[in-house]
């Protein structure tokens, strides 16, 4: 009689527990996202030219304030199924991001199966500490080159030593920011998480950072499925990273599942439009858009074809029947992306802690019988994004492979900024307000006006 009481008990909180999650995902997927900097910042930009006086309605002004000029910006993308596994404490991504080496401007890490895609996690509340964990592999990494060229400094000048530095080098030298890089977004739904890390000479230039959640899993609506994107604006370009997981499954007429879930993520996905109501607030209206994650997508041949056809490395005939690429060819919820020309191996379904397909080893039991398959991709749409790289990881702690994506980006940048940005860099700034500040000592007061600036 108790287990019948149990059960019945169960199938009662079920129902509530899915109602409940589905109600606090909706209320507070556009609200909270973990940053270095304040979420009301977006109102406060230090360089923002409105706050600074009025705007002159004299004709001269008005055609300064309209020409524009192009930056382009260096962006990384990653994106990484992990399968539930935490990273381990000693974990090295320096590699992965080749900072050394190879600077951007804008780091974007996107995860799936952040966490285990068990009901306690789908169901229970958000669980930010592996998420957390990862975000300081991630500070480490990128700012180790920070730190390596300050000590290369400081033991040059130790040694009166005139070292001819690189460009990177340079600016690092010349900035005298404490960490080079920053957390500007990072929001996770269940598994699925997302974080932008930027130049920390570029923030005051960001401004409206904002989350959307939307799940696609179960009941259509949970997050074990779906989407986490972030936007934001760098100077005059709006920016949105969009990371997916997309529905499961190799059979048959389960792409268009994932067809489905690319369609609810596009049409769900808002964002608020901003004090003067003039910010994009679908995922298609923003100037630069980067889609990245485990989006599933399966080679429609038979399991033996495609096993072989591996084994040959014959890419070329894999891809003519991956199903995104043909999705992306015949339009319809992809149309206007583009993708990247593909040069190493599918990045799903590996044994763990092997260099080995699942499914190849005789004798091998349990788990899901899956045939090789470019599951993790990194796809943009429109124009003003230009592909520098785009290659995976040999990184063996999950099933799936890391794959990355290097960009380069036109950003627009007010010429009226422009000119602010050089004087305010310029010793002539520097003159005026040193004369400005022994003024106002001998006035006895105290400005802080520069200080908050």
């Amino acid at each position: 009689m108790s287990f019948i009481m149990a059960e019945n008990q169960e199938k009662v909180m079920w129902p509530r527990l899915v109602s409940k999650k589905i109600l606090g995902e909706r209320l507070r997927s556009n609200n909270n996202f973990v940053a270095d900097f304040p979420s009301n910042a977006e109102s406060s930009s230090l360089l923002d030219i409105s706050s600074l006086s009025p705007p002159s309605l004299s004709e001269n002004n008005i055609l300064n304030q309209c020409k524009h000029n192009f930056q382009n910006y260096k962006i990384f993308i990653s994106t990484w199924n992990v399968g539930g596994i935490a990273p381990q404490d000693d974990l090295d991504i320096a590699d992965w991001l080749d900072t050394p080496n190879n600077m951007c401007d804008i780091y974007v890490f996107g995860f799936q199966e952040i966490v285990p895609l068990r009901a306690s996690y789908v169901l229970g509340s958000e669980n930010s500490k592996i998420s957390m964990k990862w975000n300081s592999l991630i500070r480490e990494a990128l700012n180790k080159k920070i730190q390596h060229c300050l000590e290369k400094q400081q033991y040059n000048n130790k040694l009166g030593r005139k070292q001819k530095t690189t460009e990177d080098e340079k600016a690092i030298f010349e900035s005298s920011i404490p960490e080079g890089f920053r957390c500007v977004t990072s929001k996770q739904m269940v598994g699925i998480s997302i974080s932008v890390w930027i130049r920390s000479d570029l923030r005051p230039y960001v401004r409206h950072p904002r989350a959307s959640c939307v799940g696609c899993g179960i009941m259509g609506y949970l997050g074990n499925k779906g989407s986490v994107s972030v936007r934001f604006q760098l100077h005059e370009t709006s920016f949105c990273f969009v990371c997916s997981h997309l529905a499961s499954g190799g059979r048959e007429g389960d792409e268009k599942h994932r067809k489905s879930d690319v369609a609810e993520i596009f049409s769900r996905t808002s964002f608020p439009r901003g004090p003067s109501f003039d910010l994009p607030r679908k995922i298609l209206d923003h100037d630069r858009v980067i889609l990245l994650g485990d989006l599933n997508y399966r080679i429609s041949l038979p399991e033996a074809t495609t096993r072989l056809l591996v084994d040959r490395k014959e890419w070329n005939a894999l891809l003519e029947n991956d199903q995104l690429r043909m999705e992306l060819m015949n339009g319809q919820v992809f149309e206007g992306w583009h993708e990247g020309l593909i040069k190493f191996a599918p990045t799903y379904k590996y044994c763990l802690n092997s260099n080995v397909y699942f499914g190849c080893v005789e004798g091998q039991k349990g788990g899901k019988w899956r045939a090789p398959a470019w599951c993790d991709r990194i796809i943009w749409y429109g124009e003003g994004l230009q592909q520098r790289l785009y290659t995976r990881g040999e990184s063996n702690l999950s099933d799936h492979r890391p794959v990355k994506a290097i960009f380069t980006a036109q950003v627009q940048v007010s010429s009226t900024l422009k000119g602010l940005q050089k004087f305010f860099l310029s010793e002539r700034f520097d003159q005026r307000t040193t004369k400005f500040d022994q003024m106002s000592s001998s006035d006895k007061f105290r400005c802080r006006g520069r200080s908050s600036f």
